[in-house]
């Protein structure tokens, strides 16, 4: 879409170069930030490993979850509100929705990209396949729950 307005915008610009040179390259930012946002969102999933679990919005957010501190995995499809909150729950929703609830077991801090800081007990996050990614996590549990 930003690429048929940026071709259109330039057509239309034609005839005044000061305008055109400006909105072309305001244009060409936007097409180069949207496939950036793409691709970090793309390139920084999730990871559930040895160590523990990994849950990435793309470059905003970084979060590792010690497996001992992992109290429990379940699949729980949920449509959250962005108006409203819940202390100490952290929301990652891909498309608005998230399709795994992770219970911790002791809290940890969530640290954004700008540096705020949150003590979450609860980690709610979207994922392609839940129900396979809930059973990765349980199998790594010390504890299968």
């Amino acid at each position: 879409m930003f690429v048929v307005e940026t071709v259109g915008v330039s057509f239309m610009l034609a005839a005044y170069p000061v305008a055109h040179m400006i909105m072309l390259l305001l244009d060409l930012y936007t097409v180069f930030l949207v496939l950036g946002l793409h691709a970090a969102a793309v390139t920084h999933p999730h990871v559930m490993g040895p160590g523990g679990l990994r849950v990435r919005r793309s470059a905003g957010l970084d979060l590792w979850i010690p497996l001992e501190r992992i109290a429990s995995a379940r699949y729980d499809l949920r449509f959250p509100d962005a108006n409203k909150s819940e202390d100490g729950v952290l929301e990652v929703a891909i498309a608005s929705q998230t399709s795994i609830t992770v219970e911790l077991a002791q809290p940890v801090t969530a640290v954004s990209l700008l540096g705020r800081r949150a003590e979450v007990h609860t980690v709610r996050s979207h994922a392609d396949e839940p129900r396979a990614a809930v059973a990765a996590i349980k199998k790594l549990l010390p504890i299968n729950s």
